[in-house]
C-alpha cells in the first residue's frame, strides 16, 4: 500500500485466535495535500484509506485513494499478497486506476489490450538502518518499448530512517533502472528524492493525531512537491 510515497501510517489491531498465533489488523485513512507517488504527480487533496490483515509474516491489503477536490484526479484500488520474515519481503500488487485501456473503466476488466489494471512485482531488504526495494510490473496496463513489447517496466528505492530534533524522519532515493513511458522516462534517472518527517501531536494526555510532512523532488522532470498529511485512526 501506498499513499504520496509514504506508506500508511497504519493503527494495528491484535485479535486473538489462539494461544500462540495471532492475526493482526490494520486499519486507517490518511488526508493529504497532494497525492505524489514516486515522483509523479496524481492528484490534489485526496482521502486514502486502507485496511489489511498480517498473519505469521503473511499480508493482505487493500489501500485505495479518491481526489476531495477534482473529479478528474485519480481514482485508486491497489491490492497486495506480500510476505516478510526477518528484513526479506516480497510482495504482488494488483493496481487499479480510474484510466487506462478500458474506455468504461471498469474493475473486472482483465484483457491485456483492454484494462485499466497494472500487476507490480516486488522484493526487498530491511538492514535495520537503511532498506532497499526492487518493484517491476509484469502484467497488465504497462507500457510498449519500441518493439511494441511489455516494458516491464522498474523502479528501485532505498530509504534511512533517522531521528532528528526530536522527530522521526525517513530520507527516500527513488529511480527508473531503464526507459519506460510508464515513469515518463527514457534513460536512467532519478525520479524521486524525498525527506519526509513524522510526528505525533498530542491533543490530550490519552489522544494524538499522527501528522507528517514531504518535500519531493523529481529531478529528471524537473518538478518538486511539498505535501502535508494526517493519519485519522479508529
Amino acid at each position: 500500500m501506498k499513499t504520496f510515497i509514504l506508506s500508511s501510517l497504519l493503527l494495528i489491531v491484535p485479535l486473538t485466535v489462539g494461544a500462540q498465533n495471532k492475526i493482526e489488523t490494520t486499519l486507517g485513512t490518511d488526508l493529504v495535500s497532494q497525492y505524489v507517488w514516486r515522483g509523479q504527480d496524481l492528484g490534489g487533496v485526496s482521502v486514502q484509506p486502507a485496511l489489511g490483515i498480517n498473519y505469521k509474516g503473511l499480508s493482505l491489503s487493500a489501500w485505495g485513494s479518491v481526489g476531495l477536490a477534482n473529479p478528474s484526479d485519480t481514482r485508486e484500488l491497489d491490492l497486495t499478497l506480500a510476505y516478510e520474515a526477518g528484513g526479506f519481503n516480497i510482495g504482488i500488487t494488483d493496481y487499479w486506476f480510474n484510466s487506462g485501456l478500458d474506455p468504461q473503466n471498469r474493475y473486472f476488466a482483465y484483457a491485456a489490450d483492454c484494462t485499466n489494471h497494472v500487476f507490480e512485482a516486488s522484493i526487498g531488504y530491511d538492514f535495520g538502518f537503511a532498506s532497499l526495494q526492487w518493484f517491476t510490473n509484469f502484467a497488465g496496463n504497462d507500457s510498449l518499448n519500441d518493439a511494441g513489447k511489455p516494458s516491464y517496466s522498474s523502479y528501485v528505492e532505498a530509504n534511512l530512517p533517522f531521528s532528528l530534533g526530536g522527530v522521526d524522519w525517513t530520507a527516500t532515493v527513488g529511480a527508473v533502472p531503464f526507459a519506460t513511458d510508464f515513469y515518463g522516462v527514457d534513460c536512467f534517472a532519478f525520479i524521486n528524492l524525498a525527506l519526509t518527517v513524522s510526528k505525533d501531536i498530542q491533543v490530550t494526555d490519552s489522544f494524538s493525531i499522527p501528522v507528517f510532512a514531504q518535500l519531493a523532488a523529481n529531478p529528471y522532470a524537473k518538478n518538486v512537491y511539498l505535501v502535508f498529511g494526517i493519519t485519522l485512526e479508529p
